[in-house]
């Protein structure tokens, strides 16, 4: 059985987080949920929870019964990491190695041991800003695994790049990832 933390940002988008975590857990993943402050702007503890039957992690100094949730969750519990959706500020920071935060933690104290991946959802100009363009090519030289977004229409009533992967792509992505890497393992 494999473990998945899904972390979930302050993107509209992050409705889409549920539907995401039915699949993994349909599939018999165990999932962990953390989540941005803006995160949950958009969407309630209480849906991640359900879905996960776990606590939905927030905090970088709450872990509840372990004080090192960032250290023991990222090195010791998760065969992969993933933001969905990773919005502009969480890769920005990603980028920037900002650990003041849950996430930033957690994948600091991974550093590519097992993978971390980025499914960006934002509005078209801000994919495109230079900012997130660049981070997100410093992010991938480091090891993040970054997903394409996909083109149509966005929460703003624009059409364009910056749209959230499908859940059930990003499905197919992780299981062909955890595939490929548990053959790694193995040879």
């Amino acid at each position: 059985m494999k473990n998945i933390l899904i972390h979930v940002t302050g993107s509209i988008a992050c409705f889409k987080a549920g539907a995401l975590i039915s699949l993994l857990i349909k599939k018999d993943y165990q999932v962990q949920a953390t989540a941005s402050a803006g995160g949950l702007r958009f969407i309630q503890p209480a849906l991640l929870e359900g879905l996960t039957g776990r606590p939905l992690l927030t905090d970088l100094f709450n872990g509840g019964e372990d004080p090192m949730h960032h250290i023991t969750l990222s090195q010791n519990w998760a065969d992969l990491i993933i933001a969905y959706p990773a919005s502009a500020n969480c890769i920005c920071r990603l980028a920037a190695g900002l650990s003041d935060d849950l996430f930033g933690a957690i994948c600091l104290a991974n550093n590519y041991n097992k993978p971390l991946l980025l499914a960006p959802a934002m509005n078209t100009q801000m994919f495109n800003h230079p900012a997130v363009q660049e981070a997100l090519k410093k992010l991938e030289s480091w090891g993040t695994r970054i997903l394409p977004t996909e083109e149509g229409l966005l929460a703003c009533g624009t059409v364009g790049k910056g749209k959230l992967l499908s859940p059930e792509a990003t499905m197919e992505y992780i299981e062909k990832l955890l595939e490929s890497t548990s053959n790694q393992s193995i040879s």
